[in-house]
């Protein structure tokens, strides 16, 4: 179970209201930094010059808030002390930024965690991620529940203080390349492509917020050349976990919820499987059939 929060529900008001007013200074700066940096990311990555813009300007904003003791990001080595507050932030701040050269969504995703880092599921206290499509939201998990809401003016305008996985799933997406794919992953795809529609697009939040108003899954599974996958543990897969068991859904490693994934170092990479409990089931059975 994720941390207690009655301690902290200022310095998460501040977070995500912070967070807001971040979202349309941030999506404004991408036409101009659509280009590779000289840089690589901790991951191996050529960073672009939006990752690293966005990165600077959330660490700065973020940073200065009272009870914020700690800034981590995907685009950086290791934490970063920022305050003395017991609060630690990680975030992904530009989730899906090869999908600029194209023009096609990305978000950012942020994980509050209570002490140091890296941290598990039981010291989550809330997440939440932005989504730069053609409407500018902000979806949030906090004590158990989840609301989407309009930060297109740099505010949060909640539009669904309620939001839950429907209840007849439609969707699927996934990673990674076919031929890469363990023969259980291959199994669970094959059995499932004729009953649902695929819907993937590169950035993990956008693929998200498909099972989210549809219903459905979302994978990026193990593979065979890399065995815990692609996605972040602290920057991707507690967090997104969260907020998709926070509506109702269910999320996995292939064998047990992310949020149960002991923390081992600060970049872990995770298996990620996130949707409705019954579709997250079925995989669990069918990745445990072909072990």
């Amino acid at each position: 179970m994720p941390a207690d929060t009655s301690d902290y529900e200022a310095e998460l008001d501040a977070i995500f209201e912070t967070l807001a007013e971040l979202a349309p200074e941030i999506r404004a700066s991408l036409p101009g930094r659509r280009v590779k940096s000289d840089e690589v990311n901790p991951s191996g990555e050529t960073r672009l010059e939006a990752d690293a813009y966005a990165d600077e300007l959330i660490e700065e904003a973020l940073g200065g808030i009272d009870g914020v003791g700690t800034y981590a990001s995907e685009e950086q080595a290791e934490p970063i002390d920022v305050g003395s507050g017991e609060v630690s932030v990680a975030c992904d701040p530009l989730d899906g930024s090869s999908n600029i050269k194209p023009n096609s969504p990305m978000g950012t995703i942020i994980a509050v965690y209570e002490g140091d880092l890296p941290a598990g599921g039981d010291r989550l206290l809330a997440s939440g991620f932005v989504l730069f499509g053609p409407i500018l939201t902000m979806t949030v998990a906090r004590d158990g529940e989840v609301y989407e809401a309009n930060v297109g003016d740099g505010e949060i305008d909640v539009i669904d203080d309620d939001v839950t996985l429907p209840d007849e799933p439609t969707v699927y997406g996934m990673g990674g390349r076919v031929p890469d794919w363990t023969p259980g992953f291959s199994a669970f795809i094959r059995a499932i492509e004729q009953e649902y529609k695929l819907r993937y697009g590169g950035a993990m939040v956008a693929d998200v917020n498909q099972v989210i108003t549809y219903g459905g899954i979302f994978s990026y599974p193990a593979l065979k050349s890399a065995e815990n996958g692609k996605l972040r543990l602290q920057f991707e897969g507690i967090p997104i976990a969260y907020i998709i068991e926070s509506a109702g859904g269910a999320s996995s490693d292939g064998t047990q919820s992310i949020l149960d994934v002991d923390p081992e170092k600060f970049h872990q990479r995770v298996p990620v499987h996130l949707g409705n409990d019954e579709m997250i089931d079925r995989l669990e059975a069918t990745l445990a059939a072909h072990d």
